[in-house]
This record gives C-alpha cells, structure tokens and sequence, in this order.
C-alpha cells in the first residue's frame, strides 16, 4: 500500500467515515454497486501524480463536510464505470 493510499484511508477513518460505503449506479437499467474502498484502491493504480491530485481533491472534499465526500465518491465512481465502459466499447 503506498503512502498516499494509507494517507487516503488515515483521513477516512479519522472522520469516521466507513470505507466500506457504497454507492450504487444504474448503467443501461444495471445497477453497479462500487464501495469507497474499491474506489479509493482502484485510484490508486494510476501513476503518483493522479494519487497526489485524488488525495488533495479528497482533502477538499473532507474540508466542504455534509455532502463533499459522497459527492466526492459518486464522481469518482462514476469516473470509473465512464473509462471502464467506454474501453468495452468497439469502433
């Protein structure tokens, strides 16, 4: 686990917020259920440039309370069924 990763989750938990919520999109009448771990790890794939901005937006997020965090997840999930999607799709 990276630093940026455990950084990520140390401010989840210190806000009490459960990485294991989940937050569900319907695609095409389907809905994808995405946890914000899945999200947070899947993020953390990418090189450390992305980690260092999905760490700051997070931050923000974190800094904007009530509403920022989920908001924060639905985008990223969203991001996410958007990229992996659109690789399914053919030309």
């Amino acid at each position: 686990m990276s630093a940026i990763e455990q950084k990520c989750k140390n401010l989840l938990l210190q806000e009490g917020i459960d990485i294991n919520s989940s937050i569900g999109f319907v695609v095409n009448g389907e809905t994808h259920t995405l946890t914000f771990g899945y999200i947070l790890e899947t993020f953390m794939m990418a090189s450390d440039e992305s980690q260092i901005v999905f760490l700051t937006a997070l931050e923000k997020s974190l800094n904007a309370k009530d509403m920022g965090v989920d908001k924060f997840f639905e985008g990223m999930g969203q991001l996410l069924l958007m990229t992996h999607l659109s690789n399914k799709i053919e030309i």
